[in-house]
């Protein structure tokens, strides 16, 4: 029998992850099953399960890959050596998280559960908090080329904005998956207008 290479499980994975995000986005979360993410990939469950132990490990691999999607375009952006700015940033996770998961209901839908249920609490808190870490190092390499803004500290003034970033992507998130009208353009340009320069 021919072994599977690690490329051949990396691809497998990757197949899986997409159809779980299509299956989540299409039902949201709790709704969606397994069989949903079958149905999805065109695999068995055995193949699933031999990949990921079930729904909640399925989420948090399609949450930390599309996380690291955002890492490596906030990197991409600083290439040639100036960090982008709040606003860029923003700017920037904001697309990738709208290519990604082209219907924001099941980020909000997650968010609601994460209330009442404590596994995917869990689940939102570590995302969350590899967002902070996403964010917290880019504002940090910006505020370091800008210490008129910083007072010397890009730590401290990047640990002050992160809360402040984070509530905008999260009610960036939330109007465009409730608000009919919801303009993105119009919302970055306020945040511009608000974010320091």
């Amino acid at each position: 029998m021919p072994r599977v290479t690690e490329a051949h499980r990396d691809a497998r994975r990757a197949q899986i992850r997409a159809a779980a995000l299509r299956a989540f986005t299409a039902k949201g979360y709790q709704r969606a099953s397994i069989s949903d993410v079958v149905a999805e990939s065109g695999l068995s469950a055995g193949a699933i399960y031999g990949h990921y132990e079930g729904k909640r490990a399925l989420f948090a691999a399609v949450a930390e890959e599309v996380l690291s999607r955002r890492g490596t375009e906030l990197e991409a952006a600083a290439r040639d050596g100036v960090p982008p700015s709040p606003v860029e940033v923003l700017t920037l996770l904001m697309g990738g998280m709208t290519r990604d998961i082209q219907d924001n209901r099941v980020i909000v839908q997650l968010w609601a559960e994460s209330t009442v249920d404590d596994m995917i609490h869990d689940v939102v808190q570590e995302v969350v908090s590899a967002i902070q870490g996403v964010l917290h190092g880019a504002l940090r390499a910006w505020y370091a080329t800008r210490p008129d803004l910083c007072a010397g500290d890009p730590d401290a003034a990047a640990e002050l904005l992160l809360p402040v970033m984070l509530g905008l992507a999260q009610g960036y998130l939330v109007q465009r998956a409730m608000l009919d009208d919801f303009d993105p353009d119009r919302y970055l340009r306020s945040a511009a207008a608000v974010l320091p320069r």
